[in-house]
């Protein structure tokens, strides 16, 4: 806050949002400190960059005026957003129920006698969109509440492989079981099917010596033999199959 003889000034300095391409705005309010009408008028080191509404006028006595500082939008920001530009605030006494048609600036003119107060006001960038804080905490120092969900996001993921693996490793068996149990039936069947052609091979060569011997009339003891050994054989492959 500026105060004079005349006007008090609010906010010290014009604080701008500064965003590239886009218009920004501030106010800055006077406030007449006398029970006289005060003229003001206000000028900028830079016309063409900022707009003012009203750029003069007259307050009122005890009462105050809200000035609207328009920035026009910005082809590139300055470097680290300093800015230069600034703006000065006159005023002067004024007669009694003076209007703003009634302001010329030749009543700011500085003359023996004559009163007129000067302010300078700096204006100053400010990010539009500040990036928000990030707290760094350390392991040590880190919330519970991330750790919780930290932990519970490392849980599940260890269950999802772990279901992953069991389903792999209860499948696969299962997979390979089938072609193996196919291939034991299917060697079961040959040998079964062999063992049954060799039964009726030997049948049918048993049954021809037994004609053989029947046309010769009596048994050797040759014979005796070699039936005993087919049916001890014959014996064995009933027992297998």
């Amino acid at each position: 806050m500026i105060s004079g003889g005349l006007l008090k000034i609010h906010p010290s300095e014009l604080k701008l949002p500064f965003e590239v391409k886009k218009q920004s705005s501030c106010c800055m309010q006077l406030t007449n400190k006398t029970d006289h009408y005060v003229a003001f008028k206000v000028k900028t080191t830079s016309p063409k960059k900022y707009t003012v509404r009203p750029n003069m006028g007259v307050v009122l006595p005890r009462s105050a005026i809200t000035i609207a500082v328009t920035m026009q939008a910005q082809k590139e920001a300055p470097p680290d957003l300093q800015c230069k530009d600034k703006f000065l605030i006159q005023s002067v006494a004024a007669d009694d129920g003076a209007a703003t048609k009634d302001i010329t600036s030749e009543m700011f003119n500085k003359a023996p006698g004559k009163v007129v107060e000067e302010f300078k006001l700096r204006v100053v960038y400010i990010p539009a969109n500040p990036p928000s804080p990030v707290p760094e905490e350390s392991e040590e120092g880190a919330s519970p509440h991330s750790s919780t969900l930290e932990n519970e996001a490392s849980s599940t993921i260890f269950d999802d492989v772990s279901r992953s693996l069991e389903d792999s490793s209860t499948e696969q068996p299962h997979q390979e079981r089938v072609p193996m149990s196919k291939l034991l039936v299917s060697e079961f069947t040959e040998e079964k099917n062999y063992a049954i052609q060799q039964k009726q091979m030997l049948q049918q060569e048993l049954e021809q010596l037994r004609r053989s011997l029947k046309c010769g009339g009596g048994f050797s003891a040759l014979f005796v033999v070699i039936v005993a050994l087919l049916g001890v054989l014959i014996g064995y492959l009933l027992k297998k199959t």
